[in-house]
């Protein structure tokens, strides 16, 4: 069965200035179960990360500004949200969605996270839209419980997944592939295990191209017992922070090589789904919903076997 994190937390009230579409969260949901591509059994609450899950990955002094709200407010304005205790527990729940949803995919080969994929946290910041790196957590949990042994995160957000390269920098156990335009947030990047930059107005043909020249020789490089892939839908070409040139069916067609590679291998894969950002947000639901429609399809379909 495929599982799905989601909770009524991961809804969050923000001012009309963040072109930030949080609608999302609760519009994914919906739509898969009108079409009845889940049922109201796919879906799991997730818990919340204790005060020792998050000190695995941030730090003490961090975690401390957040959980008093003491955040100096310099500090709290590349997150881009007013800092509220609202917030830091949405961020809890989320961070422990991905983990948990870690484990259901070693039982099923598969499960998502309407949410996650906080990429641009650090282990003692937060920023761009990023309270808590829920896919750095997800990774030190099981490193940390002997649930895995080697995780490779794909990282297919058009943004840099600054986060994830610094917080993993010296962790070997832990590849970190981030593939986003060249010419785009972060200005400063970090350096992932692998990073790979696209041109602006990078289309279907080049994007798909490159991912499946790249992915199976990874994959059989790096021979994870774990992946985490982040899906975002800030690739499309009507996303107002994308500078890319995808289509939606570009994008279902990378989510499905991704899950294809990912189940030939026999890897489990957890989904977070990342950015988003197009000016209708019908563009971003739909497109998510078919990354939803694609695990399904790939790993839970009488065809699929």
């Amino acid at each position: 069965m495929l599982k799905i994190a989601y909770s009524e937390i991961f809804r969050y009230s923000v001012p009309e200035k963040h072109r930030f579409p949080m609608q999302k969260y609760t519009m994914i949901p919906e739509r898969l179960l009108a079409e009845g591509t889940i049922t109201p059994d796919n879906f799991f609450a997730p818990k919340r990360l204790s005060e020792a899950e998050i000190l695995t990955t941030h730090t003490f002094d961090y975690w401390y500004k957040l959980k008093t709200q003491t955040l100096p407010r310099k500090e709290a304005r590349p997150i881009g949200f007013e800092m509220t205790p609202e917030l830091v527990d949405r961020g809890r729940h989320i961070a422990h969605a991905t983990y948990e949803c870690a484990l259901y995919a070693q039982q099923y080969g598969v499960a998502m996270n309407v949410a996650g994929g906080t990429h641009h946290a650090f282990a003692d910041h937060g920023e761009g839209f990023c309270v808590f790196n829920d896919v750095c957590i997800a990774s030190n949990l099981l490193l940390n419980r002997g649930q895995a042994q080697k995780v490779l995160i794909i990282d297919l957000d058009v943004h840099q997944g600054n986060g994830n390269a610094s917080i993993m920098a010296d962790e070997p156990r832990v590849f970190v592939f981030s593939m986003h335009g060249a010419k785009n947030y972060p200005f400063r990047k970090e350096i992932s295990d692998l990073d790979i930059e696209l041109d602006n107005d990078t289309g279907d043909e080049e994007y798909l191209r490159i991912l499946t020249e790249t992915l199976p020789p990874l994959i059989s490089q790096v021979n994870p017992d774990m992946i985490f892939y982040q899906s975002a839908v800030d690739v499309l070409a009507t996303d107002k922070l994308g500078k890319l040139g995808l289509t939606k069916a570009g994008c279902k067609a990378r989510d499905e090589f991704v899950l294809n590679q990912a189940k030939a291998a026999h890897i489990p894969v957890a989904i977070v789904m990342g950015g988003g950002y197009s000016e209708d947000i019908e563009d971003v639901v739909e497109a998510h919903c078919n990354t939803f429609r694609a695990a399904q399809q790939i790993y839970f379909s009488k065809v699929a076997g």
